[in-house]
């Protein structure tokens, strides 16, 4: 049995236990995007998971939050992003596939939100292409609230790591060596300058 609290603008705030299985598996096909029904005695209530506390060791959960929204109020909430395809950049040129946001803000009716917003990667033919937030799927259901320009996701062409990182370290430690050196002699002047005979 999991603890938790039911809230909302039209409900009373109420503390209340859950079946932590059959939390488990709502939090896993739901999320915290989309409604599910929360059974309590004889009343029903649509809610969403709104927040998740866990056990810091098990990773069990151990607290949860439902939150009930006005079904006719547009609410603003973090939808994941979830990624599909091979970008042929990875495959044909042998770059790196970076994922730069996870997740994007949205508006929408409560019932109308999505439980995540898929991302085809395909589009990714060359290490120029790039995927922002304007090339994600629109609905009329819901807007994407994330700046449009934002980066979601691109190819990064194959680097010489050791080329990369020898010359810069090198450079860096005479700039270092001399500048402990100044020091070192600034401190010696200062400490051979005879004291005031005031």
């Amino acid at each position: 049995v999991i603890p938790g609290v039911l809230y909302g603008p039209t409900t009373q705030s109420a503390s209340i236990a859950v079946n932590g299985k059959e939390l488990q598996k709502a939090f896993e096909a739901s999320g915290e995007s989309t409604l599910i029904t929360l059974n309590l005695k004889d009343d029903q209530h649509l809610v969403l998971i709104r927040d998740i506390q866990r056990n810091p060791v098990t990773g069990e959960i151990i607290h949860v939050d439902f939150y009930q929204p006005r079904l006719d109020k547009e609410i603003d909430i973090t939808v994941a992003l979830e990624f599909e395809g091979e970008p042929p950049a990875v495959h044909d040129l042998g770059g790196t596939f970076v994922k730069y946001i996870h997740e994007v803000e949205v508006r929408a009716l409560p019932q109308n939100l999505p439980h995540e917003i898929r991302v085809n990667v395909e589009s990714l033919k060359t290490f120029d292409d790039q995927i922002l937030v304007k090339d994600l799927v629109n609905s009329d259901q819901y807007e994407i609230l994330t700046e449009s320009q934002e980066m979601v996701a691109a190819v990064e062409p194959p680097e010489n790591v050791e080329e990369e990182l020898a010359t810069p370290v090198e450079e860096n430690m005479e700039g270092i060596a001399v500048e402990e050196k100044g020091k070192k002699e600034e401190e010696g002047e200062s400490s051979e300058t005879p004291a005031s005979g005031e």
